[in-house]
């Protein structure tokens, strides 16, 4: 093999769905041994599509139509066509030569097999070693290579008994356990909070240096790509518009979609302005019951406490927020960020401490509090497709609110609706579509234009832009600095990815194992952390950092 030629050599690479819609338009692209490619597109741009063809595996519904895949194997081989090969020959290099991350352990994980056999399966099938003995040392070795325990209590374990990022880890593992030339990475850190996406970035940079393999890591996050990749190539509906290093992509990318993509991502300094596409806005509608006086908080929690049994989720957490301020709570996965939306939104009434609405202590449970005040505070979930009846359509949903409390005539609903939809830049055709037609972005709008139709003076906002890409989740950041300033509502947003912070919030809480440990303005948690835990999670944001060194 020549020094220069890359060990995948993709060229021409069209794929058409079953419709004859064009999935990939000739892709081309080369991975080099060493170096990482990072393929970055929105959803349903077609990275998936691609990286799976690089293991000559098309999908049901999709068929290769013309291209070329040639493999430039490390240990002097000749290169040689996938495509030409047999179903069992490709079959065989998968795992050996080529080797593929899934964005979901689930999918690469069996229930019925413990961790160890995963590793083992996968040895015997490309008759790795001369005896068993060979074997369990090599899966004892990986595991440890990828941060895992390597005893035999932990091989024992059921793949449901992992906790956090091991599942991920258990991934890795089972990619890197053959040596393979090739490895694609199929966002492999998906789902995790910032300090185990953390985590997993900097094990993947540690095995792709260690082995020196050909990588690919297909992303929706744009910062990721630009701190673990060589170079980043940009996919737009089936094509790639951009190949370019990371640090032009961050400072002058060429492409449209490069640009838009790029200045989507969220960064500690907020030097990328995201810029909201609501359409026009409806005037504030009256607030219910009197306003906050100056100087007075909205929202209060005062020493709220809750257990699970023995398992204390929350501990005498107290928090105010003034009247139209944006108060961002971080913490990561399990630290009692949606017990406390829940609480506070009188979904979980089993709490000690008090939940204040301008200074009056509302009931613990929603359905005993006034109609004012369940109007006046609107919780929205992280996940908007348990938001909606998928039998009704949009409008239906959104009306509910006003049907159920009676403050708005039959006769005005649907003006009233429409009204709230257009205010979240959804028009008025929205009315009439059913939740399955929406995009995942358009589904989150919607939940947002339902809580407007309450004219809410707080939106407890639980994890609202989690599984969307960075254009999307930009886009609602936007839209809700927008509706805060236009509609003078008093946001609680609660997320795991900090990095959003400085771009629609005005203060910060840390919170992590049921505690507040940090509050303060965003410049103060952010350039001036106090506590330990917050600069280590600072420190270990993955974000746009064009000085990180790469893999």
């Amino acid at each position: 093999m020549q020094p220069c030629s890359p060990v995948l050599n993709v060229r021409n690479l069209r794929v058409v769905a079953e419709d004859s819609t064009e999935v990939l338009h000739k892709v081309h692209f080369g991975l080099f041994r060493g170096e990482m490619l990072g393929l970055v597109g929105q959803t349903g741009a077609g990275k998936t599509t691609a990286g799976l063809a690089c293991l000559a595996y098309f999908r049901r519904g999709v068929d290769y139509v013309s291209g070329s895949l040639m493999l430039n194997p490390v240990d002097g081989t000749e290169p040689f066509e996938l495509l030409d090969l047999d179903a069992e020959t490709i079959r065989s290099l998968r795992g050996r030569r080529i080797a593929y991350v899934p964005p979901n352990p689930a999918t690469a994980l069996t229930p019925a097999m413990r961790v160890g056999e995963h590793l083992l399966d996968a040895l015997a099938m490309h008759n790795y070693g001369t005896t068993d003995a060979d074997r369990r040392a090599r899966v004892a070795q990986v595991l440890a290579n990828v941060g895992l325990p390597q005893d035999d209590e932990f091989q024992q374990h059921w793949p449901h008994e992992l906790a956090g990022d091991q599942p991920q880890r258990l991934t890795l593992a089972m990619a890197f356990v053959l040596t393979p030339d090739v490895v694609i990475f199929d966002e492999p850190t998906l789902g995790l909070d910032v300090v185990a996406q953390h985590r997993v970035v900097e094990t993947i940079r540690h095995l792709s240096l260690t082995h020196n393999i050909a990588g690919l890591y297909l992303t929706r996050d744009p910062g990721i790509a630009a701190s673990i990749s060589h170079r980043i190539a940009v996919m737009h509906n089936g094509e790639i518009v951009e190949t370019t290093t990371p640090e032009q992509a961050l400072t002058a990318p060429e492409h449209p979609v490069t640009r838009s993509l790029f200045s989507a991502v969220p960064d500690a300094a907020a030097a990328n302005d995201l810029t909201a596409t609501p359409g026009p806005t409806p005037g504030r509608s009256a607030q219910h019951g009197r306003r906050a006086g100056a100087g007075e908080h909205l929202l209060a929690v005062e020493d709220l406490s809750v257990s699970y049994r023995k398992h204390q989720a929350l501990r005498r957490i107290t928090l105010d927020i003034a009247p139209g301020e944006c108060t961002f709570v971080f913490g990561q996965t399990g630290a009692g960020k949606t017990t406390l939306a829940q609480a506070i939104a009188g979904l979980l009434p089993r709490y000690q401490g008090a939940v204040k609405l301008r200074s009056r202590t509302l009931s613990r449970r929603v359905r005993r509090r006034s109609p004012a005040d369940r109007l006046d505070v609107q919780y929205l979930i992280g996940s908007p497709t348990a938001s909606f009846n998928p039998h009704r359509i949009i409008g239906e949903s959104l009306s509910v609110p006003l049907e159920t409390s009676g403050s708005t005539p039959a006769d005005q609903r649907r003006k009233t609706v429409a009204a709230a939809l257009k205010a979240v830049g959804l028009d008025a055709a929205f009315y009439d579509r059913y939740p399955a037609e929406l995009s995942a972005e358009q589904l989150r709008r919607a939940v947002i234009a339902r809580a407007l139709v309450s004219a809410p003076s707080v939106l407890v906002c639980d994890d609202v832009t989690a599984a969307l890409d960075a254009t999307a989740q930009a886009s609602i950041i936007a839209l809700l600095k927008s509706l805060r300033h236009s509609h003078g509502l008093t946001i609680l947003f609660l997320a795991s990815d900090i990095r959003w912070a400085r771009h629609v919030a005005t203060r910060i809480a840390v919170l992590y194992q049921g505690h507040i440990i940090e509050h303060g303005t965003v410049d103060e948690v952010l350039t001036n952390p106090t506590n330990d835990y917050t600069k280590a999670l600072l420190s270990h944001t993955v974000g746009l950092n064009p000085g990180v060194p790469r893999a």
